[in-house]
């Protein structure tokens, strides 16, 4: 079995006055070439910084990135909102994941009081028998 490895996600940068800003990481530490959300080119996978750095002047991916900026308020409340989500998610799994176990254990209880019924030895009289 061999293990598959997938391209980086580009996510752009926050400057100081909290605007995304496009920051090209070095591709000398990306292996799998870079991928980006923008939606320009879906699955394209850039390979190099001068292919990178010509997709980002795209007039779609400068849309994209002006687009992030009106909805950062909208982004961060959603974001906030999945946290909850999430945490309630994981509430939810530990419950049932609880009750799988205790169910479990009475089926154990179950199985084992059905095979002692079973594997007691009937001793019947035989003098009872009509033959």
């Amino acid at each position: 079995m061999e293990l598959c490895v997938e391209p980086d996600m580009y996510s752009p940068s926050i400057d100081a006055v909290g605007n995304y800003v496009d920051k090209i990481p070095p591709f000398n530490t990306i292996k799998k070439g870079l991928r980006c959300p923008c939606g320009s080119r879906k699955d394209k996978i850039y390979e190099t910084h001068k292919i990178f750095s010509s997709h980002i002047n795209t007039k779609i991916h400068q849309k994209w990135l002006a687009d992030l900026n009106l909805n950062r308020a909208n982004y961060y409340m959603e974001n906030e909102q999945l946290k909850t989500t999430l945490q309630n998610q994981r509430l939810i799994i530990a419950k049932l994941e609880k009750d799988v176990q205790n169910k479990m254990m009475t089926i154990d209880y179950l199985t084992q009081q059905l095979h002692k019924k079973c594997n007691e030895n009937v001793v019947t009289d035989l003098l009872d028998l009509d033959v």
